[in-house]
């Protein structure tokens, strides 16, 4: 619980003080003009961020810092419910203790808080966190959640499915895929705009993910490909491959 705190607590303090520096001058996190330096600043905070503290913390809590990715986890039965209300009210604390630093240490008007733009419907908004949150707990599913050659590399390529979902979505709604990371800015601002799509949307998104990963599965996807993750030379991998081959 300490560890996850303490993560999350990092994760989104560097997230957001990289966002004031990126929204200087400006009223808020969203901006009706389109500036594709203040999306790629934003983007890059977000995804660096989540990469290091998750090469950090992975090892000492998990590194989910994400109540939608502690709910996918509890649907897919990886942790209890105890664990789940845990790491829940950690991640919860650690965003709100986050936002208030940042607040009162970065000298500047308070613009972290995730709102839809003008333009941006509520149905799409909730769309929107809803398939980017499912992006992103995917990629936690298939590159942390199985064992495979390329695990160790797991923190930078998750970085990178938050980066990218930055890209598509901070213009429109924040790209918030994280309901804790919406909750603390809401309560150390006051501004509780359409506040629910930040946990409407990720937790659908958390639902399908999991889904999708059971369905996974259950089908065996590691039969698919066999070899592409594994030694080749091990009897067992060897057996998978040759039943596959000879299933063809």
């Amino acid at each position: 619980m300490i560890g996850e705190a303490v993560g999350t607590g990092s994760f989104l303090f560097f997230a957001f003080a990289g966002t004031e520096v990126a929204v200087y001058g400006q009223t808020s996190g969203q901006t009706t003009d389109f500036d594709p330096t203040t999306v790629l600043y934003i983007a890059i905070a977000f995804g660096m961020s989540l990469m290091v503290n998750v090469f950090i913390f992975f090892r000492v809590s998990g590194a989910l810092f994400n109540p939608a990715v502690t709910f996918a986890m509890l649907l897919t039965q990886s942790i209890t419910p105890l664990r789940c209300f845990l790491l829940f009210i950690s991640q919860i604390l650690a965003c709100m203790f986050s936002s208030y630093i940042v607040s009162v240490l970065i000298p500047t008007k308070f613009g972290v808080v995730t709102k839809p733009s003008n333009g941006c419907s509520t149905a799409q908004a909730v769309v929107l966190e809803m398939l980017l949150t499912a992006y992103l707990i995917m990629s936690i599913f298939m590159l942390a959640g199985e064992k495979h050659k390329g695990r160790f590399m797991a923190p930078v390529s998750i970085g990178m499915a938050l980066f990218s979902a930055h890209l598509v979505g901070v213009q429109w709604t924040g790209a918030s895929l994280n309901p804790a990371r919406s909750f603390g800015p809401a309560v150390v601002s006051g501004d509780w705009t359409q506040h629910w799509i930040y946990w409407v949307g990720p937790a659908a998104g958390a639902a399908i993910a999991a889904g999708l990963y059971r369905l996974f599965k259950i089908m065996k996807y590691q039969e698919a490909n066999p070899g592409a993750d594994t030694d080749e030379d091990s009897p067992k991998s060897a057996a998978v491959y040759k039943r596959a081959a000879d299933a063809r």
